[in-house]
């Protein structure tokens, strides 16, 4: 993930503006011998906005931004003079960031839209001149207000990709495959497990000039919730997807079975995501004889109440079948609006992934020969290396 230029989370630390202090100051002119209190008033501090920007696709740009601080304002000055407001501080993320507080985890916000702004700190407002503290019986007021302090806090961003279909699955059960031939995406191919290690988006283009977003995410296996391979860090790219496309190879010996543990990490990550609409896609299926048998032999129909469709990535059997019955869950009503409930995170979890990417971040030196420090060459003679 380190040397990827996706970066889907990112913690930083935000201080809002200070608001400028009151001017404590009395009017001097030559034949004005008593002018009075004239102390004008501080400016505000500045405000800490997040604001969606539709062409940003990831936290990148916020990677090795750590601080982010608003200007302070300006202290009043005489004959009622304001102090010049702080400028405000914009923040720029992609739609579908969603903010949390970096001490206790909690939701803040979330920016869905384009141009959408939603302030997060607020700046200290400006104290009052001393003019403001006049009356009868204290006409010369030798005080005056100071500013608000800033506000500070730290917070997690983390990005969820905005897609329609979002594809679960094993690794190696063909996720990236299909959306490179589905769409003009070009994922990393390879036949290895865990060879997608960050979501890939691609455009599908369907009949009448129609389209819709397709996310890989990389794969998931038994045990994801409690750490296992990549763990469920990327299942929040799929949160927001309205149809879930779960991808199991047509030569697996349970593909039932296979379907229910996908469906049980899903739901220890987010019960929420099992209401969504679900598709099943026997991928491989050019590696059997008869698809229609090996169907009816594990008795799925009877099992899986959801749409199956067997298809064929690397010859293309089977692609719009797909489509047409993605097509059909995302038409419908109850798919148009994704809405989500955005549980309290586990700072710790966070922490420590954070910590472990930026050690990986950092350049370092490897010895052959750990104990004399020096490359021992010699060692390594006869098994591929060039000397």
């Amino acid at each position: 993930m380190p040397s990827s230029n996706f970066i889907d989370y990112v913690k930083i630390y935000c201080r809002s503006g200070k608001g400028g202090a009151g001017s404590l100051h009395f009017h001097r002119a030559k034949y004005v011998p008593k002018g009075g209190p004239d102390g004008g008033d501080g400016g505000r501090g500045g405000n800490v906005y997040l604001r969606g920007k539709s062409n940003l696709w990831t936290l990148l740009h916020l990677r090795y931004k750590k601080h982010i601080i608003a200007t302070d304002g300006e202290g009043g000055g005489k004959s009622r003079s304001f102090g010049k407001d702080g400028a405000d501080c914009y923040i720029d993320v992609p739609c579908g960031t969603v903010a949390y507080d970096a001490t206790t985890g909690e939701f803040l916000c979330e920016i869905k839209e384009d141009n959408e702004v939603i302030e997060i700190l607020h700046g200290g407002r400006g104290g009052l001149g001393n003019w403001h503290f006049r009356t009868a019986t204290n006409q010369a007021p030798r005080y005056a207000q100071p500013g608000e302090p800033a506000q500070e806090k730290t917070i997690i961003l983390q990005l969820k990709v905005l897609a329609d279909v979002g594809l679960v699955g094993f690794p190696n059960a063909g996720k990236s495959t299909l959306l490179a031939s589905v769409s003009a995406a070009k994922p990393e191919i390879a036949d290895y497990p865990f060879t997608t290690l960050q979501p890939n988006l691609g455009i599908v283009q369907y009949k009448d000039e129609q389209s819709f977003c397709m996310a890989d995410i990389p794969g998931i296996i038994e045990g994801a919730s409690e750490g296992k391979g990549l763990g469920l860090r990327f299942l929040r790219h799929i949160e927001r997807n309205a149809v879930l496309l779960f991808m199991v190879p047509i030569i697996s010996e349970d593909i039932a079975k296979d379907y229910e543990i996908l469906l049980g990490e899903l739901e220890k990550y987010n019960p929420q995501l099992l209401t969504k609409s679900r598709v099943l896609c026997l991928s491989k299926g050019d590696l059997v004889e008869d698809v229609s048998k090996v169907i009816q032999e594990q008795r799925l129909t009877e099992q899986i109440d959801i749409p199956i469709v067997a298809i064929s990535a690397v010859s293309g059997v089977g692609l719009e079948a797909l489509k047409d019955a993605l097509w059909v869950e995302l038409s419908k009503k109850e798919n148009q609006v994704i809405d989500i409930s955005h549980a309290p995170i586990s700072v710790k979890e966070i922490e420590k992934s954070d910590e472990e990417d930026e050690e990986q971040d950092e350049p370092q030196t490897i010895y052959l020969n750990e104990v004399e420090k020096e490359w021992d060459l010699d060692k390594y003679q006869g098994i591929g290396w060039d000397t």
